[in-house]
This record gives structure tokens, sequence and C-alpha cells, in this order.
């Protein structure tokens, strides 16, 4: 999945609101850099397990919150789940 939203300030916007709605979802507290970072490799992930699953696409600004989201998420959960790493 091709995760185009056009530009660094559209990607830190995506990092921003997809971090945000995952420390929302997953219960935890980032701060404005730390929603952007997970944000932003939470769209990574996203984008790698949405290829996989659907053999790619575009998804357009919104589309990219959404994958980023999941992305997100699906990090959050990693990161709390391995032994010995403080929780996010």
């Amino acid at each position: 999945m091709t995760l185009d939203p056009g530009g660094i300030i559209a990607w830190l916007v995506v990092g921003l609101v997809a971090g945000w709605l995952a420390g929302m979802v997953m219960k935890g507290s980032f701060g404005v850099v730390g929603n952007i970072v997970v944000g932003l490799i939470g769209a990574f992930v996203g984008g790698l397990l949405f290829t996989w699953f659907t053999g790619g696409g575009t998804a357009g600004f919104w589309g990219s919150i959404a994958v980023a989201f999941v992305g997100a998420v699906v990090l959050i959960f990693i990161v709390r789940a391995l032994p010995g790493r403080s929780p996010l």
C-alpha cells in the first residue's frame, strides 16, 4: 500500500493524528513528539501489514491515517508484550 499524502508536513500530521488515536485506544500518553514518532513508525508498520494482506494500493490522506493508526496500535501492542521493556 502506498502511503502518499504528500510533503513532510502532511507526514507529520498523519503521524501526530495516528499516534494520538493509538494512544487513546491503547491507553497511553506519549506527548506530541512521542505521538508523531509512534504514528510515523506505525505508518511504516501499517504499510507493511496492509501491503502484505491486500497486495498494495493507494490509500490517500485519510487512508494513510487509518493505516498509520492500525500500525501504531500493533507497534504499541508488540512493545508492551516484550519482556523487560518499559511500557509505552
